[in-house]
């Protein structure tokens, strides 16, 4: 599972309370320095990339504020093409689909990410699909942050059967309800949509511009 500056904690935390229930999960980055995610709370690596394991189960990477600066890290990029190369299942939550587009690796595939940003995947030729959850051969993507507990639970079915699954999300009482049917912009106001829009305004316009980077530095 991957760290980097300015993820969102719960696109990593949801999906390793599923999973970490069966295995053993690696918190890669660099160093083994305390990553801060975008909300403050921070997350110690377990592992450096140089300490990763050669051949990975799953290789995971969570979206966030950060997702922008990590799409123009060479080393992060390296790393991701490298161990997926011999990964069972290469995953992904929220915008960290396109930390996996931005490595060359959805090339050819169906993705999910953020709602607020579709429209970047077909530039890293992947085919953009609005579900909570997408499989695709041994690529699988949730949507935005909350999708993570979904596809933590699709991804543990696949290793361990239906059984392991449902026994899991018993276990973490999982069973939403939200309080507003405001998740999504199909059902929220369109003032909601808007301002929401507005605030991420600034951001996804860095995520076009690293995406547009990360694409000239693959030509090259």
């Amino acid at each position: 599972m991957l760290l980097y500056p300015d993820f969102t904690l719960l696109d990593l935390s949801g999906p390793q309370a599923v999973l970490g229930l069966h295995g053993k999960t690696h918190l890669l980055w660099k160093t083994l320095d305390t990553v801060t995610s975008d909300s403050g709370p921070g997350i110690q690596p377990t592992a450096t990339f140089g300490d990763c394991p050669d051949d990975l189960d799953i290789l995971f990477v969570p979206g966030g504020m950060g997702t922008a600066r990590a799409m123009e890290d060479p080393e992060i990029l390296r790393f991701l093409a490298n161990r997926a190369a011999r990964a069972r299942y290469v995953t992904s939550v929220c915008s960290g689909s396109l930390l996996l587009g931005a490595a060359g690796l959805l090339r050819g595939y169906k993705a999910a990410t953020h709602w607020a940003l579709y429209d970047v995947l077909p530039m890293f030729g992947a085919e953009a699909v609005q579900e909570r959850v997408v499989v695709d051969r041994n690529r699988i993507s949730g949507g935005g942050v909350t999708a993570g507990i979904d596809f933590g639970l699709v991804l543990l079915a696949r290793l361990r059967g239906e059984d392991a699954a449902k026994t899991t999300q018993l276990m973490l009482e999982y069973d939403p309800q939200p309080p507003f049917d405001s998740g999504t912009p199909r059902t929220a106001e369109p003032r909601i949509v808007k301002l929401v829009m507005d605030l991420l305004e600034k951001d996804n316009q860095q995520v076009l511009r690293s995406a547009r980077e990360a694409l000239r530095a693959t030509r090259n």
